[in-house]
């Protein structure tokens, strides 16, 4: 069996040290319906294995099926689209960022969830995370087996 706590962990450190505050996976399981937690910096809050729904909205069609990033620099952009968002700002994060991580299908099979704080996702930092994302896909990937 795979320690998918190995695989991610090298992701969520690089994303850190760029001041994400918040760092999740999600795999999209589309026969469930759901998408499955696969790693967390914040257990207590957003445990591993934790489902949502998976609704077919407008960050569902340009993040999953169009695979464009997600970007929201404040609590107003997000607030649409998470149900979870009182939680987030509870925690004192104002931005967001789902990056879509597709397969050699190209088929997008998990997402990265960054939160920070407010503006922290300038296309400086995008295109730092995007690099990451890219540098880690394999392990990523890997994970899915786990």
């Amino acid at each position: 069996m795979t320690d998918t706590n190995a695989l991610f962990q090298p992701l969520h450190q690089a994303c850190a040290a760029l001041g994400t505050r918040l760092f999740t996976l999600s795999i999209l399981d589309p026969e469930a319906g759901v998408s499955r937690r696969a790693y967390t910096s914040h257990p207590a809050e957003y445990p591993a294995g934790g489902t949502k729904p998976m609704t077919h909205d407008d960050w569902h069609e340009n993040c999953i099926v169009r695979r464009i990033t997600f970007v929201a620099n404040t609590p107003a952009e997000f607030e649409k689209v998470f149900f979870d968002h009182a939680l987030i700002t509870s925690m004192g994060l104002a931005s967001a960022c789902n990056i879509p991580v597709a397969d050699a299908e190209d088929e997008v099979r998990m997402t990265v969830n960054l939160l920070a704080g407010a503006g922290h996702f300038t296309a400086e930092k995008l295109a730092a995370y995007h690099a990451l994302v890219a540098e880690h896909r394999p392990a990523l990937l890997a994970g899915l087996a786990g």
